[in-house]
C-alpha cells in the first residue's frame, strides 16, 4: 500500500498502529531500493517476505499482469495452468527481445529490471570469488556446454578464415560436443604426467598453433575446474600465448566460481595475457537448479557481442532461480558457503586418505586440483579384472552419488572421435581410481556417510562376494537401501561406465 492507501486505513484502524504496520514495510521497500540503487548483493541475506515483496512488485509491472490489459498478440504471457503462473511468480514474459538477450522488453518491464540486477548480482558474485577485474557478465538460459557454443559461434563472425579449436584434454563431452556443435574442429592436445598430476602440454600447444597457423585456429579451449588427476590448466602460460599469437580465449571454469584457485588463474590469466570469455554453471556454483550458466569476460563489447548473438527472447527461470538465492544469501551467506567448502576440501581429503591406506592404497597427490581428489584402487584393479567397476555399481547402488570410478583401458567414441582411457584425460594413465569432490554445500554429515559406504562396498568388493560377505553388515542403518543394493549390483556392473561417463 502507498501512503494514501494508509492514510485512509488509519479512519478504520487505530493510527498508531497503522503507522506502525507503515514503518515496518519501509523497512522492507528500503532493502529494495538499496539494491536498486547499488546493483549489488546485499551483505546480509533478505526474508522471504521481502523477498516475495520484490518479487510480486516486479510482475504487476508486467503487462500480462496489468488490470484490464487486452493482449490480441500472440505472445501475451497466457498461461493455463495456475501452478504454473504461481511457481513463476506471473513473470511470464522471460527475458530479452528478438534481437538481444539483454534488451529490456515494453511489455515487460518487470522481468526485464529483474534480469538486470540479475546479471549486477553475479557480476557481483564473480568480483567477490576473486576475479576483481571483470567487466561485464549475464545469465544465459542454457547450461555450460551450449553457452561455449554460443561463445564460440561469436568468435566465428571475427575470424572467418579460423576452422580449429585447440583443447586441451578433459574427458567431459559437453565440452567437446559444444565445440562439434559449433561447427568447429576440437584439436586435442593431450596431457603431461607431472608425479600424479595430468597437466597441460605447453609445449604441444605452441607447436600445434605454429603448424595451423593462428589466422586458422578460432581460439585456445582451456579449462579449470576437472576431476582429479588432471587439475586445471596452466591458464596464465595460455593466456600468454594467446596474446603473443592473437588468438582468442575462452575458459569452462564450469564449477570454479566456489574455487578461490580457479578463480585466481583466471584472474592472472586476463592479468598476463589474453581471456576473452570464461563461462560457468549457475547451478554447481550456486545451487540452483540445472538450466543456466554465467558468460562472464573483460572487454564488456565482446560480451554484450555474445548476448546479442542468442536468438529470440529467453526463459526468466534461471535468472529468477539464482536472484531468490543469492538475495537469501546475502554476499556473506556466500562467503560462508565459499568458506566451509574449502574445510570440507580439507575434511574430506583427510577421511579419504585414512580409508585408503587402510586398504594399501594412495591418495593421489594433486595439490594444483582444490575441488576433486582421486584414490587409485591398484589392488582391485590387479587381483579382480571386474572389481573396479563392480565397487562403482555398488556405490551408485547404495545412493552414493557424484562419485566416479575410473577404470584402465575405457574406450569411448563421442561425435566421431575415439578417445583412448576415456575419463583418465589420458590414454594410459598408470593406475584405477575413486574420484570424489568437495563441492559448494556440501556437509560434514555427507562426508562421513561416503566414508561409511565406501569402506563397506571395498570390503565387499575384496572379498569377491556379493550376498554372503554383506551378511556382517550393520542392519540398524539403511537396511532397505543395502537389500536393494545388491539386487541390483550385478544388473548395473555392465553399464556403470557409461553412466558415469
Amino acid at each position: 500500500m502507498n501512503r494514501e492507501s494508509f492514510a485512509a486505513g488509519e479512519r478504520l484502524v487505530s493510527p498508531a498502529y497503522v503507522r506502525q504496520g507503515c514503518e515496518a514495510r519501509r523497512s522492507h521497500e528500503h532493502l529494495i531500493r538499496l539494491l536498486l540503487e547499488k546493483g549489488k548483493c546485499p551483505e546480509n541475506g533478505w526474508d522471504e517476505s521481502t523477498l516475495e515483496l520484490f518479487l510480486h512488485e516486479l510482475a504487476i509491472m508486467d503487462s500480462n499482469n496489468f488490470l484490464g490489459n487486452c493482449g490480441v498478440g500472440e505472445r501475451e504471457g497466457r498461461v493455463a495452468s495456475a501452478l504454473v503462473a504461481r511457481r513463476h511468480y506471473r513473470l511470464i514474459h522471460g527475458i530479452g527481445r528478438s534481437g538481444d538477450i539483454s534488451a529490456v522488453q515494453p511489455k515487460a518491464a518487470g522481468s526485464s529490471l529483474l534480469n538486470k540486477i540479475t546479471n549486477f548480482l553475479v557480476l557481483d558474485m564473480i568480483k567477490l570469488a576473486g576475479v576483481h577485474t571483470v567487466a561485464n557478465c549475464f545469465v544465459v538460459p542454457m547450461a555450460t556446454g551450449m553457452s561455449l557454443t554460443l561463445c564460440f559461434l561469436t568468435l566465428r563472425h571475427k575470424r572467418p578464415k579460423a576452422k580449429y579449436i585447440i583443447w586441451p584434454r578433459i574427458d567431459q563431452k559437453s565440452c567437446f560436443k559444444s565445440m562439434i556443435t559449433a561447427g568447429f574442429e576440437p584439436v586435442v592436445i593431450e596431457n603431461v604426467l607431472e608425479g600424479d598430476e595430468l597437466r597441460t602440454d605447453l609445449q604441444a600447444v605452441k607447436a600445434k598453433v605454429q603448424e595451423l597457423g593462428p589466422d586458422n585456429i578460432l581460439c585456445i579451449h582451456s579449462t579449470t575446474s576437472c576431476f582429479a588427476p588432471r587439475v586445471p590448466d596452466r591458464l596464465e602460460e595460455l593466456a600468454v600465448i594467446c596474446a603473443n599469437f592473437d588468438i582468442p580465449h575462452i575458459v569452462n571454469n564450469a564449477y570454479g566460481v566456489q574455487s578461490s584457485k580457479c578463480m585466481h588463474l583466471i584472474q592472472q590469466g586476463a592479468r598476463v595475457g589474453r581471456i576473452d570469455a570464461f563461462v560457468q554453471s549457475l547451478d554447481k556454483n550456486f545451487m540452483v537448479p540445472v538450466g543456466g550458466a554465467i558468460i562472464a569476460g573483460f572487454n564488456d563489447s565482446f560480451i554484450q557481442e555474445i548476448s546479442k548473438m542468442y536468438p529470440g527472447r529467453a526463459s526468466a527461470s534461471p535468472s529468477l532461480d539464482v536472484l531468490i538465492t543469492l538475495l537469501s544469501l546475502g554476499s556473506n551467506g556466500y562467503k560462508k558457503l565459499l568458506k566451509e567448502r574449502k574445510e570440507m576440501f580439507s575434511y574430506l581429503s583427510n577421511q579419504i586418505k585414512k580409508l585408503s591406506e587402510a586398504y594399501n592404497e594412495r591418495l593421489l597427490h594433486t595439490p594444483h586440483n582444490p575441488i576433486s581428489l582421486a584414490v587409485t584402487l591398484k589392488t582391485l584393479d590387479k587381483h579382480h579384472d571386474k572389481a573396479v567397476t563392480q565397487l562403482g555399481s555398488m556405490l551408485f547402488t547404495r545412493q552414493v552419488s557424484g562419485a566416479r570410478v575410473v577404470p584402465l583401458g575405457s574406450v569411448q567414441t563421442v561425435s566421431g572421435y575415439t578417445f583412448r582411457g576415456f575419463m583418465s584425460h589420458t590414454n594410459n594413465y598408470p593406475c584405477a581410481y575413486l574420484n570424489a569432490a568437495s563441492a559448494i554445500g556440501m556437509k560434514m554429515q555427507d562426508v562421513d556417510l561416503f566414508i561409511k559406504r565406501l569402506d563397506r562396498c571395498l570390503k565387499t568388493v575384496r572379498k569377491e562376494q556379493s550376498k554372503d560377505s554383506d551378511d556382517n553388515y550393520d542392519k540398524t542403518e539403511d537396511v532397505d537401501i543395502e537389500e536393494m543394493a545388491l539386487k541390483l549390483d550385478n544388473v548395473l556392473l555392465d553399464t556403470h561406465q557409461d553412466a558415469s561417463s
